[in-house]
């Protein structure tokens, strides 16, 4: 159902490398790149990720209660994708782990302070 998520930022440069380094883990390529706006994912496939200026020239800002979770393909990938997040810039949200008896995943935001997780569902 959902095509794409796109994310604020307020320093391009800065999120294109935190995001380059997560999607070369997840094999996600940037996609389209623009004045202002990178995406990165499969033309096609999977929902890509975009971050962007925003359009309207006011200053990017994080939204309370949202969050993408990034699919990944094993428990060793979660923590990967979290090290590298944080080797980026990024913050910690929660540390890689069991979260229930089916669900293992780690919190991060990126350099803007948007949140993002990666999960596996066993």
């Amino acid at each position: 159902m959902i095509g794409y998520v796109t994310l604020g930022t307020n320093d391009l440069a800065r999120g294109a490398a935190f995001y380059d380094s997560i999607a070369e883990e997840l094999g996600a390529p940037r996609m389209m790149e623009g004045d202002g706006f990178i995406a990165w994912g499969e033309p096609g496939g999977a929902p890509g990720i975009g971050l962007t200026k925003p359009f309207d020239g006011a200053p990017a800002t994080v939204g309370n209660g949202v969050m993408v979770a990034l699919s990944a393909n094993s428990k060793a990938q979660v923590d990967k994708l979290h090290a590298i997040a944080l080797a980026h810039g990024g913050t910690c949200e929660g540390p890689p782990g069991p979260r229930g008896d089916t669900f293992y995943a780690a919190y991060f935001r990126d350099p803007d302070g948007n949140k993002l997780n990666a999960f596996l569902m066993t």
